[in-house]
């Protein structure tokens, strides 16, 4: 079998099932394993985001979408050549990855005999799931049922941890300019992990706020987090959004 993932997720559930000899293409957005790092990658933006700010950035995504409908664009032909078995997508956020739709047209339009498998998680019972959906589709259920037996345990473990502690209120904000409060899993996490969630909704899209809606949120713990940055690069946003993140910062 012959594996494309185009999400970043999907290529690290290939690897985690042991099926890294089947993946044949990646995304634009995929950084790890490094050892698959060096596959085709068969989507890029349809601008750079390199040395763009947030505000830069959801300007880009905004004009992307309303010129063209899709932030992404996929290199047909070298999908095609790579004779795909099996595709990986999403259909969780269009703006986040290539979503479905733009796969199934490349699908349709180059006759590929390929199946789709659309990710579609938004707790984390879902992303449980979708492991076991693409363990299902390639042929690696054993693989799959022990990998998530084994996360299930992590997750219990965490439970158990933090278990009648006192839960610290946590403000996690999932992008800076214009500010979104995070939903879909993150949300549950911070609850998992033991912490009391002052923004966002589980299991529903991450949401667009004004910042005025966040202040004097005071919590005890601030999370930066915007969506698809590295650690240094959320840091550098952090610090050009300091004025603004000192109206919901933590207690001193």
């Amino acid at each position: 079998m012959r594996i494309v993932s185009t999400l970043a997720s999907a290529t690290e559930i290939v690897s985690h099932l042991g099926l890294d000899d089947r993946l044949v293409g990646i995304s634009h957005e995929c950084d790890f394993p490094p050892h698959l790092l060096h596959l085709p990658r068969v989507s890029r933006p349809r601008f750079d985001p390199r040395g763009l700010d947030s505000g830069q950035i959801d300007a880009a995504v905004r004009a992307a979408m309303r010129d063209h409908g899709s932030v992404y664009e996929i290199d047909d032909a070298l999908l095609a050549s790579l004779e795909p078995d099996l595709i990986l997508a999403q259909a969780v956020c269009e703006v986040c990855a290539v979503p479905t739709a733009g796969v199934r047209s490349v699908v349709e339009a180059r006759g590929l005999g390929a199946d789709i498998v659309s990710l579609d998680a938004h707790t984390i019972e879902q992303i449980l799931g979708s492991i076991e959906e693409v363990g299902r589709a390639a042929g690696a259920v054993e693989a799959a049922r022990t990998g998530v037996g084994e996360l299930r345990r992590r997750l219990e473990a965490v439970r158990a941890a933090v278990d009648g502690a006192t839960p610290p209120r946590v403000l996690a904000v999932e992008w800076l300019d214009p500010p979104f409060a995070p939903g879909h899993w993150v949300p549950e996490m911070v609850t998992r992990a033991g912490g009391r969630n002052l923004a966002g909704e589980a299991g529903a899209p991450s949401r667009q706020l004004e910042w005025v809606a966040l202040e004097g949120s005071d919590p005890d713990v601030l999370v930066v987090m915007p969506c698809g940055f590295g650690v240094d690069q959320a840091r550098a946003e952090a610090d050009a959004h300091a004025d603004r993140l000192l109206g919901v910062a933590p207690r001193a």
